[in-house]
């Protein structure tokens, strides 16, 4: 693995090249702790501002990086599969020399946090936090019966692979549960949820829906033996609560669950306020 830095200290942006010669863009801010967070389909690191300046000040290193075809990273046509994903991850840990670092993921982040964490994480990883995520599995199968059904991840991907711009504006809508009565519905925040989206590869996007929607995560769950945090909106639209965050908690180690009545997916973003109290209290938690 070719390893490229920008500030070793802890305060810039750069790339870390993969094996496969794929290129990870990745921002490393401040020092102390390091909280390395994950983002969801189709974004980027971009989608964690609120968190990452938050916990700058707070005193710790904050870390995020674009998954492979998303953001800045390459808009490569390999290695989209939730093992890979979790391999990059593994290479910007081991490039930045990581310990006793919270792992952070939202939505299909979460899947990752949960790959990573229970393949490599062994000796790195301090806690980890799964927020409106996937596990243990999203789509509706004999195993999942309420999960979501295919005829909707078939509608996300077809979106995706055919009208995206379109697509990516729409989704907004239920991702930050601006359909709902009194919701107060920010344009720039559904700008720049489009914004992030379309700097994406269409292909990797594409195939992301696939990874997120048929990857399970029951056996990760198991034997993952940090302390996990589980929070989940209950009005989630993407990621329903019932068959997402009310499951995965319950077959972790050490899982606990928060749960936010009326909250949508993207409350990271929604409520920032709240979301990052109590990623907080969690983090200083003994």
């Amino acid at each position: 693995m070719n390893q490229q830095f920008g500030d070793a200290t802890g305060t810039g942006s750069s790339f870390v090249t993969v094996s496969d010669g794929t290129q990870i863009f990745y921002k490393d801010w401040g020092s102390g702790q390091p909280l390395f967070f994950h983002h969801g389909w189709p974004l980027s690191a971009d989608d964690w501002d609120a968190q990452m300046m938050f916990f700058l000040k707070e005193g710790y290193r904050v870390i995020a990086h674009d998954r492979r075809g998303h953001g800045r990273s390459t808009q490569t046509d390999k290695g989209h599969d939730m093992d890979t994903y979790a391999a990059d991850v593994a290479a910007v840990v081991e490039a930045l020399d990581l310990k006793n670092a919270v792992h952070i993921g939202h939505s299909t982040g979460g899947g990752e946090v949960t790959r990573y964490v229970a393949r490599h994480g062994k000796g790195r990883v301090k806690k980890a936090v799964l927020i409106s995520a996937v596990p243990p599995l999203f789509r509706k199968t004999e195993k999942n019966p309420n999960g979501v059904p295919q005829e909707v991840v078939d509608s996300i991907r077809d979106g995706t692979a055919k009208h995206r711009a379109q697509f990516y504006k729409d989704i907004t809508i239920p991702f930050y549960g601006y359909n709902r009565p009194g919701a107060d519905v920010s344009e720039g925040v559904r700008e720049n949820w489009w914004r992030q989206g379309m700097m994406g590869s269409i292909l990797a996007h594409t195939e992301c829906v696939r990874v997120l929607s048929e990857t399970e995560f029951y056996d990760d769950l198991a034997v993952i033996d940090v302390p996990v945090q589980v929070m989940h909106g209950e009005d989630d639209q993407i990621c329903p609560f019932s068959t997402t965050g009310a499951v995965s908690w319950k077959l972790l180690k050490h899982g606990t669950l928060k749960s936010y009545p009326g909250l949508p997916h993207g409350m990271p973003t929604t409520h920032a306020d709240l979301i990052n109290a109590d990623l907080l209290a969690f983090i200083r938690a003994s």
